[in-house]
């Protein structure tokens, strides 16, 4: 089992940024990519960003040239968000891939004046 937490979100303007982590613990040898989802009120869960073991990143259109993910060590992620819109509010989820898929709690971002 693979248990994920996240961390790093709040309120922010528009144009800002905001830094979220994912710190991963249990088995996480069996971990290969990992990356972001996230939530806004009333819409389905939609995938962000992703990394995989060896450094390869892919990106949703709607983050992409924004938003970067990033892999510290095997058991790190990050996501730097930069030019935040009020459209990026969500809970954002973090997530591994490898024998399983495993989520963490979520951390609520939200973009506003």
């Amino acid at each position: 089992q693979v248990q994920l937490v996240e961390s790093g979100g709040g309120l922010v303007q528009p144009g800002g940024s905001l830094s979220l982590s994912c710190a991963a613990s249990g088995v996480i040898s069996t971990i290969n990519a990992m990356g972001w989802s996230r939530q806004a009120p009333g819409k389905q869960r939609e995938w962000v960003a992703t990394i995989s073991t060896s450094g390869t990143t892919n990106y949703a259109d709607s983050v992409k040239g924004r938003f970067t993910i990033s892999r510290a060590n095997a058991n790190m992620a990050a996501l730097q968000m930069n030019s935040l819109k009020p459209d990026d509010t969500a809970v954002y989820y973090c997530y591994a891939l490898g024998r399983g898929k495993w989520w963490g709690q979520g951390t609520q971002v939200t973009v506003s004046s």
